[in-house]
């Protein structure tokens, strides 16, 4: 079964709400929020909007939807791309069928003519559009979740981890970290020498491929991972004749065994 995907108009009032957000704090444009918001959904537990909002906007979420009505549209557009990106990443079918792709992460794409058009408009110099990389304001949107809730993303929720699970959990944050490298560095090399040694060179797109594996991989990491209940310790009941175990010196029936 095919998960749900985020219509036009859901996207279109993600996007207005995060650029109405961004005017108040410029780190939350609509592809760096998605990336937040992803992390949220493949972590270690469901986290309400009343806890990752003020994280996420800072005082800007009130700045920008002083009007309780607007601010209620403006909630209703965030807590529709969770349940979207909840959906993509639902363990159930992510362990049914681990290989294929679900997440669908909204991200711009940074080509030439993006990047001329960014220097046009006065967004960027020249020789800084030349870094701009697809898919890594996600990923930096991404890792600024997992800073924001670092308790759940660090110890003590790593500490029952095995090194050989804690090696995999880094390798599949490298993948999204890789993102947000640039082409063509010498850390984009080192990268693929050591994850493509025998491969073509990954496009782009097979690199934000890689990273939404990861990070659905990263949802099943944490459900395997989970936190065990507390062991409950009964003790049996004595025998109706036996000593109490209150010490009482009588026998259970005639002290606590009582009907």
């Amino acid at each position: 079964m095919n998960p749900r995907d985020s219509t036009e108009a859901e996207i279109d009032a993600f996007n207005t709400t995060c650029q109405r957000l961004g005017g108040f704090n410029p780190r939350v444009a609509p592809e760096w929020a998605d990336g937040y918001l992803t992390a949220l959904a493949s972590g270690p537990r469901a986290v309400p909007l009343v806890e990752w909002l003020p994280l996420m906007c800072g005082d800007a979420f009130e700045r920008a939807f002083a009007d309780p009505a607007d601010a209620e549209q403006a909630m209703r557009a965030l807590s529709a791309r969770c349940h979207v990106l909840a959906d993509h990443l639902d363990p159930e079918p992510l362990l049914d069928e681990p290989e294929r792709l679900r997440l669908q992460p909204l991200i711009a794409v940074w080509d030439e003519a993006a990047r001329e058009h960014a220097v046009a408009q006065g967004w960027a110099t020249a020789a800084d559009a030349r870094l701009f990389a697809t898919g890594a304001v996600w990923a930096e949107g991404f890792f600024d979740a997992t800073k924001d809730f670092v308790a759940d993303w660090t110890k003590p929720s790593m500490a029952g981890a095995a090194d050989e699970d804690a090696a995999i959990f880094a390798l599949l944050l490298g993948h999204i970290s890789a993102l947000t490298v640039a082409d063509g560095s010498a850390e984009m090399q080192t990268h693929v020498e050591l994850h493509y040694p025998q491969q073509l060179p990954p496009t782009r797109d097979d690199l934000i491929d890689e990273a939404c594996f990861a990070v659905q991989d990263l949802r099943v990491w944490w459900l395997d991972h989970a936190p065990k209940p507390a062991t409950r310790r009964v003790q049996a009941t004595p025998g109706r004749n036996e000593p109490c175990p209150c010490g009482s010196g009588k026998k259970y029936k005639k002290c606590h065994g009582r009907a």
